[in-house]
C-alpha cells in the first residue's frame, strides 16, 4: 500500500521530470530505492501518466484541435493544410516508439531498470542534448519538418525505453539536430508526448484491469491532482523561457546526477 506522502512526491517528480529533458522514468525508479520505499504499483503509475497527459492535452489544446480538424479535413474538399502536415508527422513519428514498445517492454523491465544503466544513459544522453544544443542552426519551424525527420525523431523517441534516455530529452535532440528552433523543437516534443502517453497509458491500464490490484482511489487521485499541476506549469514555463534558458542547465543537472548515480551504485 502506497502512503499519501509517498504518492505526493511520487506524483510531484512525475509532472516535473515528465516533460523537462532528465528523464522521468529516473526519477521514478530511483527516488523509491533512494527512499527505501515499497514499489509504487502498476496502478499508481497509470495515475500519474493520467495526469501528465490531461496536462499536455490541456495545454496544447488548441494545438491539438487544429492539427485534428486539419487531418480530418483533408479527405474532403478542404484538401491538404500545414495542420494536416503536422498530423502526419505525428503520426509517423510515434509509429517507432510503440513497435519498439510493444517488442522490447519486458528487455527493459527485466535488464535495463537498473542504476548503472540509469546512470550512463543521463551522461551519455545528456552529453548528445549539448552536442545538439550547440551545433544547431535552430532556423526552421515545425512545418518545416517532412516525413522522414519525423521518422527520424520518432526513432529517437523509441530509445527513451531506456530509463535515464528522457524521452522529451531525446526528441528534442534529434528536433535540434534536425535545424528546429528550441521552442519548435520542444513544441514538437510535447506534441508527440499525448499520443504516446495515450499508448503507455493504455497498455498499462489494459495490465492493471487484468491484474488483482487493489485500487486505492484516494491515492490515485492525489497522484492525478498533484501530476497534472506540477506538468501543467513545467509546460507552461518551459516553451516560455527556453529560447533564453537554453538547454545547459539541464545538461549540468543530468551530469551531476548520472555522477552522483556512479558514486552511490559502482
Amino acid at each position: 500500500m502506497i502512503e499519501p506522502a509517498q504518492a505526493f512526491w511520487l506524483a510531484l517528480v512525475q509532472g516535473v521530470t515528465e516533460f523537462l529533458p532528465i528523464s522521468s522514468s529516473a526519477h521514478l525508479v530511483l527516488l523509491p530505492i533512494l527512499a527505501d520505499w515499497p514499489d509504487q504499483g502498476l496502478g499508481f503509475d497509470v495515475a500519474v501518466h493520467v495526469g501528465t497527459l490531461l496536462a499536455v492535452v490541456g495545454y496544447l489544446r488548441n494545438d491539438l484541435l487544429n492539427i485534428a480538424g486539419g487531418w480530418l479535413r483533408q479527405w474532403g474538399r478542404a484538401g491538404r493544410s500545414q495542420n494536416s502536415h503536422l498530423g502526419w508527422l505525428l503520426i509517423i513519428a510515434t509509429l517507432p516508439a510503440v513497435a519498439a514498445g510493444a517488442l522490447l517492454d519486458e528487455v527493459v523491465e527485466d535488464f535495463l531498470r537498473d542504476p548503472l544503466v540509469i546512470s550512463g544513459a543521463t551522461i551519455l544522453f545528456g552529453l548528445m542534448l549539448w552536442w545538439a544544443d550547440c551545433q544547431a542552426s535552430r532556423r526552421r519551424a515545425m512545418q518545416d519538418l517532412n516525413l522522414k525527420d519525423a521518422l527520424l525523431i520518432g526513432a529517437f523517441q523509441a530509445l527513451a525505453l531506456i530509463p535515464g534516455t528522457s524521452r522529451s530529452g531525446i526528441t528534442m535532440t534529434a528536433g535540434l539536430m534536425l535545424g528546429l528552433s528550441r521552442p519548435a523543437a520542444a513544441r514538437f516534443s510535447f506534441l508527440m508526448a499525448v499520443p504516446i502517453v495515450i499508448a503507455s497509458g493504455s497498455f498499462k491500464g489494459i495490465t492493471l484491469v487484468k491484474s488483482s490490484e487493489a485500487i486505492q482511489w484516494e491515492i490515485f487521485a492525489l497522484g492525478v491532482a498533484v501530476a497534472f499541476v506540477s506538468a501543467w506549469a513545467v509546460v507552461a514555463l518551459f516553451l516560455r523561457f527556453i529560447s533564453q534558458v537554453g538547454m545547459l542547465p539541464f545538461v549540468l543537472y543530468r551530469l551531476i546526477l548520472g555522477t552522483g548515480l556512479l558514486i552511490l551504485f559502482w
